[in-house]
């Protein structure tokens, strides 16, 4: 009977799967993220066939030492996978897979509900009229910014960056441009969307910039100080993709000196802490990692990655499989 470790609890879908394939499945009881010596600890407890493991652990070639070579797959519950070593894996024949397309609408739909909850000040006027600070409607109370007819920078063009997109124009009568390795004369016919091949000329452009790249050596610190001062005194940052895209730091200098008007962010560098200052400044929005969260894409996830590992320990190969 192949085994199966989870190393944190996931919705039921995905470990119903496993179960219904006949797989004996072992979920860490640990109510949090397992340290490195503890996800050790449990993968040398039982000769594991596969693992599931979520973006909150960090893979290494120890980690891969410690499975043994009785193990054939790591599926990532997530589409992004910075925190697998790639080359570690293929140098021991590991298989790695994510979680792609299942999550790219809700991810896009958080994107801009944090578009509009940063340009409406959502998250600041509660804040005041939770506190009883509301007596009455001013004219000259909380004024935000309008999303309509707007410039929105996209920056990463793939799957969630197309469908947030897709929102800012056929809901908003938005305009889009967009940064990306690679030129799609297709997605700007479909939104009257202009390309931008440097970035520093989309963030001087745009009056909101949205993320959606992957963490690489390239993209890490992309949005720098230098690059923070390019966009506008009234334009926001958008960030749904990864943490360290944005050095935390010089985006709160950024905010603190009104160098650019606002952000919102799903995502931090050092997660869970934030960078200082951070979360005492009124112009940004902070949720804390949860663009995914909806109980239907979730589940998709768990179902995903479950799928994935019944492939590859079926002699298939996985629907999901990441080339290191």
């Amino acid at each position: 009977m192949p085994s199966v470790f989870i190393t944190r609890k996931i919705p039921k879908a995905g470990i119903n799967l496993l179960k219904e394939r006949g797989y004996s499945v072992d979920v860490s009881e640990k109510d949090g993220v397992l340290t490195k010596e503890e996800l050790i600890a449990a993968l040398r407890g039982k000769n594991y066939d596969a693992v599931l493991c979520l973006l909150t652990d960090k893979i290494d070639d120890e980690v891969f030492e410690a499975v043994g070579q009785n193990c054939k797959i790591f599926a990532n519950y997530a589409v992004g996978f910075d925190n697998i070593n790639l080359l570690a894996a293929k140098n021991r024949g590991m298989m790695i897979t994510n979680t792609p397309g299942v999550l790219t609408e809700t991810v896009a739909e958080h994107t801009f509900a944090l578009v509009l909850a940063i340009a409406h000040r959502i998250a600041e006027s509660d804040r005041f009229t939770r506190n009883g600070k509301y007596v009455g409607w001013q004219p000259m109370l909380f004024l935000g910014t309008d999303v309509s007819k707007k410039t929105l920078g996209i920056v990463g063009l793939g799957r969630i960056g197309s469908r947030v997109a897709y929102h800012a124009v056929k809901g908003f009568g938005a305009r889009v441009i967009y940064h990306d390795l690679q030129r799609n004369e297709k997605f700007e016919k479909e939104f009257s969307a202009e390309y931008r091949k440097k970035l520093e000329d989309l963030l001087k452009e745009a009056d909101y910039v949205s993320l959606h790249v992957p963490l690489l050596p390239a993209t890490r610190h992309l949005l720098n100080a230098e690059r923070l001062k390019l966009m506008k005194p009234t334009a926001y940052l958008i960030n749904t993709s990864r943490g360290s895209v944005i050095d935390e730091k010089a985006l709160v200098e950024a905010l603190r000196a009104k160098i650019i008007k606002g952000a919102a962010l799903d995502v931090f560098e050092n997660e869970p802490a934030l960078a200082e200052g951070l979360a005492q400044l009124d112009n940004v929005i902070l949720t804390p990692h949860i663009a995914s969260a909806t109980e239907e894409t979730r589940a998709k996830m768990a179902e995903l990655a479950a799928d994935n590992i019944i492939a590859a320990l079926e002699g298939q190969t996985p629907p999901n499989l990441v080339d290191a």
